[in-house]
């Protein structure tokens, strides 16, 4: 196996663990266990709790003591066994620990594994910026092949879904070992303070009004990003419960409808360089707010037979709405910041969306729907999906007005995708 085939293998493997079940989790918990919603939102809110603590510590561990590659196995295996695990399962609230344990050991393998990438193509003297991004393509194909399978088998509300993400674990975690070694890089100074190896001194850049604004729009917006891969799959199957679409191709291949956005994630990142040149940065996350608008307003008027055409270009929509705040937003950390806090910066801006937005917007969304949305066990996409584009209507206008930041094409002009 060539370098370049093992790391692509790697990461179809990492995010064909997580698209086994993040999609259709919803049908399993609503669907064939009958919970409810409130608790639903906390096993989302696991996402990002994990993010918050687990990606800056074993960071530190692949950093001073154990291979990278180790470390990223010894993960998988773990987290293997929490989904395995998971089936047996019979009330919420152990579902909820459980899945924590799981999602514990998997959010950090996602930075691991770009770092354990990095490390064996520059140890390999390959171009990193040209040969990185055909390799991580993989994984969004790894992700929705996942989404696929756990469809075309019958199992988008069973629990084999999580035995086919254990076994993928399983594998990934054991393949792992075969990997070129990528030893500790002791880059942190012995001497560093615990602020600084938890990459917390980024936190001081909430000094600056421009920055704190930032991030709190950051989170703010990170509360919107898993709410469609929260309930897409739920809403679409729960058309069933409507006679002239019980039988519709939609229902039937619900996980398969969904799996549009993941393919239109990868186009539209092809698509970043000419939109953050043409139009700047604040421009392209402007862009990402109303198209997250669009993204649940199209799914809150769309139906499985005439307005199909709604579900669809709402899927196509959501590579731009993800993708594009994801990008810039990364690019803006890397160009207004000074490079001795910059990685730490990054970590703050994805603890920020990606951590304390996705905990709070899973936490919320399943408490708001259960109160205010839910009827006779009955749920009411209709408003649910207008209340989220409310939402995100309103963070867009507020960082409109607020946020300045002028665009200068030489900060953009050397992009690459």
């Amino acid at each position: 196996m060539t370098i370049k085939f093992k790391l692509t293998l790697m990461s179809f493997l990492q995010f064909f663990v997580w698209g086994a079940w993040l999609i259709t989790v919803a049908n399993y918990w609503f669907g064939t266990k009958h919970w409810s919603g409130a608790e639903f939102g906390a096993i989302f809110s696991t996402l990002g709790l994990s993010s918050i603590v687990m990606p800056a510590v074993t960071g530190i561990i692949a950093d001073k003591w154990i291979n990278a590659e180790k470390l990223y196995g010894i993960l998988h295996i773990l987290g293997g066994m929490a989904l395995l695990y998971l089936p047996q399962v019979e009330d919420p609230t152990t579902f909820y620990y459980v899945i924590f344990a799981a999602m514990l050991c998997y959010m950090p393998t996602i930075s691991l594994s770009n770092s354990i990438a990095y490390n064996i193509l520059k140890t390999n003297k390959y171009d990193v910026v040209k040969v990185f991004p055909p390799i991580r393509v993989w994984g969004t194909i790894g992700f929705i092949s996942a989404m696929w399978i756990t469809n075309l088998t019958g199992n988008k509300a069973s629990y084999n879904m999580f035995y086919l993400s254990a076994i993928a674990a399983f594998v990934l975690g054991i393949y792992s070992f075969t990997l070129p070694k990528c030893p500790p890089q002791k880059l942190i100074a012995t001497d560093a303070s615990l602020v600084e190896k938890l990459g917390l001194n980024a936190f001081k850049l909430f000094g600056t009004y421009k920055m704190a604004l930032f991030f709190i729009f950051s989170m703010f917006l990170g509360g919107a990003l898993q709410l469609t891969n929260m309930y897409g799959d739920v809403y679409l199957s729960e058309f069933s419960k409507v006679p002239q679409y019980a039988d519709s191709f939609v229902v039937k291949y619900s996980t398969i409808i969904m799996s549009i956005s993941q393919i239109s994630e990868t186009l539209f990142i092809l698509a970043i360089p000419f939109f953050l040149k043409r139009f700047g940065i604040k421009q392209v996350m402007l862009i990402s707010m109303l198209a997250w608008v669009l993204r649940f307003g199209l799914f809150a008027y769309g139906n499985p037979v005439d307005g199909l055409w709604m579900i669809i270009l709402s899927c196509i929509v959501y590579g731009m709405a993800f993708d594009f705040f994801n990008i810039s937003g990364s690019l803006f950390v890397e160009t207004t910041t000074d490079s001795k806090i910059r990685s730490s910066a990054q970590g703050l801006f994805m603890m920020m969306s990606n951590g304390f937005g996705a905990f709070f917007g899973g936490l919320l969304s399943g408490i708001v729907i259960d109160k205010f949305f839910t009827h006779d066990g009955m749920r009411d996409w209709h408003t649910i999906w207008l209340a989220f584009s409310g939402y995100a209507l309103i963070i867009a206008v507020l960082f409109a007005v607020f946020f300045k930041h002028k665009h200068n094409p030489e900060e953009v002009a050397n992009v690459s995708h």
